[in-house]
């Protein structure tokens, strides 16, 4: 019999610790903007607390492996991926709504676009650990 995939072993080892590394990269970023200068880009700023939330929420997910992880991970890697696309355009459309980078500014540019392929990785990932259909 098959060992059930999931979604923390082998890659997805890997995903993890990058996630991690996104959270801990991200939180240190938005909790010292927010810190020392919140009234120059509050939106950019909150909006780097909110993508940190979401890699440690996502990181969480992604390690619990079970059923309840998984749609958490799903939910998390859906909004990660939406929010990335959408900041992206609103800060190469108009400059001016970002008056400062947040980490999803120019679709992660500032992070070599890592923020915009890594919720693909992990969406790919999930669909690849899925259970196969019986």
């Amino acid at each position: 019999m098959a060992e059930p995939r999931t979604t923390n072993r082998g890659p997805g080892r890997l995903l993890i610790a990058v996630y991690i590394l996104f959270a801990i990269a991200a939180t240190s970023r938005a909790g010292l903007q927010i810190a020392t200068k919140f009234d120059q880009a509050p939106v950019a700023y909150l909006l780097s607390a909110v993508a940190a939330l979401i890699y440690i929420v996502a990181a969480v997910g992604l390690g619990r492996a079970g059923h309840t992880g998984r749609r958490v991970a799903l939910a998390c890697l859906s909004v990660e991926l939406l929010g990335v696309v959408a900041v992206g355009v609103l800060s190469v459309a108009d400059k001016a709504l970002f008056p400062d980078a947040t980490v999803w500014s120019g679709f992660g540019s500032g992070y070599g676009y890592i923020p915009l392929v890594l919720p693909m990785l992990g969406l790919y990932w999930l669909w690849r650990t899925r259970r196969d259909p019986a």
